[in-house]
């Protein structure tokens, strides 16, 4: 390598690979300094050092301050720093690929499937490589070399052999994609995502909310026909989708969460979040699901323990716990009590809660001390009180 080359190549490297010329040429200088030690024997004092001339592109090697001269190093100092720039080439390629996919965590991304390996699915993104892991896929989909296949953007590490880009097909996030691809809505931000529970492979349910009113939030993701969801169930290989209203009162939410399956009662402890369900007889099994699957799913979207019961069932626990068993008709009782029977709250008062959206007793109780304060008049010790006053109501 002439020594006007050297300096044409790491002006180039500069430019093309972004690194600094600088770095490149204390990283040349050491390895040659480095490979130069093993030529020469030397006092163990004197450190061999060597400067490249930044005009010339000539490597000079020295000993202390007397320069090293030998016909051998010319040689030497060529094949070095050719190597030190392979080497530099390979990280920068490296470091453009980490900072890429670093940057798209989270996106989905479409590539080819190249091979299997130890369960691992390797997908070719064209400049690289990267793997869903076994335990990052469905158990139900199935592909084969050369498939064109979306995932979900895990990680990126960054390890000795190059960045390792890890992918997921099981992660709630990916349905969340899916759905933000797919819904407009979703993408302008019109309706929201609220929450998702998933059993990879079997079903997923997602709660959406609509910001404008006039927008339909279940409408939209279904989409004409269903033709959205029906893109969003045929990439993931038929897996079930179950579209939920979101509601701020909890009651409306389970209810939907648990759909198709008819409520008959809900009875709410606030403070355990924890709720007990009665259906009738024949809403049981529906309710349940197979395997449990649809009030373990419905129970993780609504962030509840859900109970459920049949009304016989109900009555002989209620039996066997020394309590005169009640009729299935709580919704009706449960609505004698009212924002009206809080302590200390008048017609203004009430006014102002029912404004601010807090009309139910549900509502208050669920709300935050800072959700509260945000009505006028009240402050951090009333919204506090008021919120323990809403529970202890619909708990008695």
């Amino acid at each position: 390598m002439e020594s006007n080359e050297l300096l044409g190549i790491l002006e180039q490297l500069e430019r093309d690979k972004g690194i600094k010329k600088e770095i490149l040429i204390e990283a040349v200088e050491a390895a040659v300094a480095s490979a130069a030690k093993k030529l020469w024997t030397v006092d163990k004092e004197e450190e061999i050092r060597v400067v490249l001339d930044v005009k010339t592109g000539k490597l000079t090697a020295y000993a202390g301050n007397e320069e090293i001269r030998s016909s051998e190093f010319g040689r030497i100092a060529a094949q070095t720093a050719k190597q030190v720039v392979i080497q530099r080439i390979r990280e920068a390629e490296k470091n453009v690929v980490f900072d890429e996919y670093q940057a798209r965590i989270g996106e989905i991304i479409s590539g080819a499937v190249y091979r299997f390996e130890r369960g691992n699915i390797i997908v070719d993104l064209g400049k690289t490589e990267a793997f869903i892991p076994k335990k990052e896929q469905s158990p139900k989909e199935e592909f084969r070399q050369g498939d064109r296949i979306r995932a979900y953007v895990l990680d990126v590490r960054r390890e000795n052999r190059g960045p390792q880009i890890v992918l997921s097909r099981a992660h709630p996030n990916f349905i969340k994609r899916l759905f933000q691809l797919e819904v407009p809505e979703i993408f302008e931000g019109i309706v929201e995502i609220k929450g998702i529970s998933r059993d990879v492979g079997e079903r997923t349910k997602i709660a959406v909310y609509s910001k404008d009113e006039k927008v339909d939030c279940v409408g939209a993701c279904v989409g004409m026909r269903g033709s959205r969801v029906k893109n969003i169930v045929s990439e993931l290989q038929g897996e079930k989708i179950d579209i939920v209203r979101y509601s701020s009162d909890i009651k409306e939410y389970i209810q939907a969460a648990l759909s198709p399956a008819e409520i008959s009662q809900i009875q709410l402890g606030y403070d355990e979040k924890k709720a007990n369900i009665i259906v009738a007889d024949d809403q049981l099994s529906l309710a349940i699901g197979k395997h449990g699957q649809n009030v373990r799913l419905a129970s993780q979207l609504v962030e509840w323990e859900l109970n459920l019961f049949s009304f016989e069932q109900w009555k002989k626990l209620q039996e066997e716990e020394g309590a005169e068993p009640e009729a299935p008709a709580a919704e009706e009782s449960e609505e004698e009590v009212s924002i009206a029977d809080l302590p200390g709250v008048g017609a203004k008062t009430i006014e102002q809660l029912t404004e601010a959206g807090f009309d139910m007793l549900e509502k208050i109780a669920e709300a935050s001390v800072e959700d509260l304060t945000k009505v006028k008049g009240f402050g951090a010790v009333k919204a506090k009180k008021m919120i323990k006053e809403a529970k202890a109501l619909l708990k008695g």
